[in-house]
């Protein structure tokens, strides 16, 4: 895929998941090109996919504008951005200006993937953990697969207003109002025993606060003002998160003695960026983990992943012993809207 190409279709997938604003801003370096120098030079010529199937250098470079704009580097680029809503031109001009005057921050920020830390999709945890509990009445410990800042270690810690009840502390700062497409289940409340997670580069969302904040959308309000709620949270309740691979962690991991506790496993949009024989491996631990599960010591995987059919992803939850797989439905890669199946455990 060609950068233009890389460009436009993440900026069609902004649009889609509701930041118009993205969306103008990619379009525009596609369209009217980026800036004669060295940050041109090296996205032009990025090695690899640098789409959002691989390195989503689109979103590296906004992340750095962003970053511009929160750390107060740039008024000339704040002036267009949110809740200033630029031509495509004058927001184009703006940028390839900032990104000119200010190199060295954007070529160093261009080596951080995005971590978007969407906390909205703890929706689809809370209500997992939620069944699981009415299933089998234990206390949860919880390992996060590619949990960055480690934001939805915390899940326990949100309230998730729904139809059929709200689940979680009333006085929490993160609250999640999903557009329910299906029925809501009657909240029954869990506990969590002990949460973990892991990560390759794992961010602090103290020190890191405004570089986690950059990744997004800027015309996106009510989800910043939530993940911005979420990274305070996590300052009052550090999640543990280890610098490591995913699989070689787990492997550590799933062997530890759970007696009277529910081990739950969950990834969500980190799987499918893991190499095939990586993914392999780790659907090797789970089963063989698995297959030791008891009624005293079960385990579980829930998963949210892209699958290629749309809308959002697939939610998926497997559980032993038995290893058998529930369809629990589809949800919304940002967490606006959810199509929940309860599972029948």
């Amino acid at each position: 895929m060609s950068w233009r190409a890389a460009f436009q279709d993440q900026a069609r997938a902004c649009r889609d998941l509701g930041s118009p604003f993205t969306a103008t801003l990619l379009e525009g370096f596609a369209n009217l090109g980026l800036p004669d120098g060295p940050i041109g030079a090296r996205i032009t010529s990025w090695p690899g996919d640098m789409s959002s199937n691989g390195a989503s250098v689109p979103l590296r470079l906004a992340g750095a504008l962003h970053g511009l704009v929160l750390e107060g580097k740039d008024p000339e680029l704040t002036a267009v951005y949110p809740p200033h809503a630029p031509t495509e031109a004058d927001l184009h001009k703006a940028a390839c200006a900032a990104i000119s005057r200010h190199e060295s921050y954007i070529d160093q920020r261009l080596n951080d993937a995005p971590q978007t830390n969407e906390v909205a999709r703890a929706t689809a945890l809370i209500l997992a953990a939620d069944a699981l509990s009415e299933r089998f009445g234990m206390p949860l410990v919880l390992s996060e697969l590619g949990a960055s800042a480690g934001l939805n270690l915390n899940f326990d810690r949100f309230r998730l207003c729904a139809p059929g009840g709200d689940c979680g502390p009333s006085d929490s700062p993160v609250i999640l109002t999903p557009d329910w497409r299906s029925p809501a289940p009657k909240p029954h409340g869990f506990t969590v025993a002990d949460r973990q997670g892991v990560d390759l580069s794992p961010r602090d969302p103290v020190a890191e606060r405004l570089r986690l904040l950059s990744f997004i959308w800027p015309d996106q309000t009510a989800r910043f003002a939530r993940i911005s709620a979420a990274l305070d949270l996590a300052a009052a309740h550090p999640p543990r998160v280890d610098q490591a691979d995913a699989i070689n962690w787990l492997e550590a991991r799933l062997p530890q003695h759970l007696d009277g506790r529910l081990h739950l496993v969950y990834h969500t949009v980190a799987w499918q960026y893991f190499p095939h024989p990586v993914q392999d491996r780790g659907e090797a631990l789970l089963a063989e983990a698995g297959a030791r599960a008891t009624e005293e010591t079960p385990l579980a995987r829930l998963s949210m992943e892209a699958d290629g059919q749309g809308p959002g992803a697939k939610l998926t939850l497997t559980l032993w012993p038995g290893g058998t797989e529930h369809d629990l439905g589809r949800f919304d890669f940002h967490g606006r809207w959810i199509d929940w199946i309860a599972p029948k455990l």
